[in-house]
C-alpha cells in the first residue's frame, strides 16, 4: 500500500546526497511507491485546531546538483498524511521542542517518526542517565564547584553543552587544565543551560562507534575516527568513517535499551559507543545509514520503511 509521507527537515538544496540520512530515507520511500511532501520547520503551524505546513510535493534523484524537484507550493493539513518524518537537525532548543508539541497533536493518527513526545522527553544526552551500568561516570550541572569536584574524582574529562550537537563546544580537559573556570564562564554567558561532563575515555582515539538501531534492533555500526590531534570524532568536524563490526558489548547495550526504544516509537536511533561505554542515544535526527549501507551492503533504509509500513498496516 502506497503511503503519503511528509518530511520535516532542514533546507534540502545544500545537503550531501552521498551522506545525508534524510535523503536516503526519501529515496527509499519513493522507490517503494510512497508519495513525498517536503517542508522546513519554520513552515509548520497550528491554525484553529489544525496542524499545517506550507511545502512542496517532492521527487528525489541521486544526481549531484539536481537531486530534487519540487511541485507547486501548497498548504497541507498534516493529519491527512500517513507518515510525518521529524528530521530537522538539532540544536534541541525551544524551536525544536515546539515542533514536537505541534506534531504531538496529529500522532498517532498520523504516524510521526520518531514519536515526538519521546523525542522531546528523551534528549540524547539525558536518556543515557537511565542506564548508568552502561555509561561512563557522568554529571550534569551548571554549578562550577560541582564540575570541579567531578574532575577531582575522575581526572581527565570531556565537557560539552547539554543540548549541543555535531561536536560543537566539546572540550577535553586534563586533570590540571586551568581552563575549566573560563569555559564555565563562557558557556554561562551564552545560555542558562547546564553542562554535561563525563570521564574521558582514552579509547576514543580508536574511534567513536555509531550503532544504528531500527525499531529497537541493531542493524550495524560505523566507526568514526578523529583526525590526528583532535578529540572529537563527529563527521561534521572531520571525523573519518570506517567499517566496523558489532561486538558482544555493543549487542549487550542494544539489548538493554532496544525494548524501551521500540515501545516509545523510536524507529530510527543512533547510539554512540566509545570502547565499552554508551555515551549518547540520538533520537532527534540520527545519521550514518548511508555509510553503513556502503560498508555492509545492508539496505538500512528498506528496514526502516518495513518497520513503518508494518505499523501503518501497509
Amino acid at each position: 500500500m502506497a503511503l503519503t509521507v511528509a518530511i520535516q527537515m532542514d533546507p534540502i538544496a545544500p545537503i550531501d546526497i552521498d551522506a545525508d540520512t534524510t535523503f536516503r530515507i526519501a529515496e527509499e520511500a519513493q522507490a517503494r511507491g510512497h508519495a513525498l511532501f517536503y517542508y522546513t520547520p519554520d513552515r509548520l503551524a497550528f491554525q484553529e485546531g489544525r496542524v499545517t505546513a506550507r511545502g512542496w510535493p517532492l521527487a528525489v534523484r541521486r544526481e549531484k546538483g539536481a537531486h530534487f524537484t519540487l511541485g507547486d507550493e501548497v498548504e497541507r493539513d498534516l493529519s491527512e498524511f500517513d507518515v510525518v518524518w521529524l528530521r530537522q537537525d538539532p540544536p534541541f532548543d525551544m524551536s525544536y521542542i515546539t515542533t514536537t508539541h505541534l506534531l504531538d497533536r496529529i500522532h498517532p493518527g498520523t504516524l510521526v517518526v520518531n514519536d515526538p513526545f519521546w523525542v522531546r522527553n528523551y534528549p540524547e544526552k539525558l536518556l543515557v542517565l537511565d542506564f548508568p551500568q552502561l555509561t561512563p561516570p557522568t554529571a550534569i550541572a551548571r554549578d562550577l564547584a560541582t564540575l570541579r569536584a567531578f574532575r577531582d574524582r575522575h581526572g581527565d574529562i570531556i565537557l560539552k553543552p547539554l543540548y549541543g550537537n555535531g561536536g560543537a563546544g566539546v572540550f577535553k580537559l586534563h586533570a590540571e587544565d586551568g581552563n575549566l573556570a573560563s569555559l564555565h564562564e563562557m558557556f554561562s554567558q551564552i545560555s542558562r543551560e547546564p553542562l554535561i561532563v563525563q570521564k574521558y575515555l582514552p579509547a576514543v582515539s580508536k574511534g567513536d562507534k555509531r550503532v544504528i538501531l531500527v525499531d529497537g534492533e541493531p542493524v550495524g555500526a560505523i566507526n568514526r575516527v578523529p583526525q590526528k590531534g583532535e578529540t572529537r570524532s563527529n563527521m561534521h568536524v572531520g571525523g573519518r568513517a570506517e567499517k566496523v563490526a558489532l561486538t558482544d558489548r555493543d549487542r549487550e547495550i542494544c539489548a538493554a535499551i532496544g525494548p524501551l526504544l521500540k515501545e516509545k516509537g523510536q524507529i530510527l536511533v543512533g547510539i554512540d559507543v566509545i570502547g565499552d561505554w554508551l555515551t549518547e542515544i540520538n533520537l532527534t535526527s540520527p545519521t550514518g545509514i548511508q555509510e553503513l549501507e556502503r560498508f555492509d551492503g545492508v539496505n538500512v533504509a528498506a528496514r526502516i520503511w518495513e518497520a513503518i509500513e508494518a505499523r501503518r498496516g501497509g
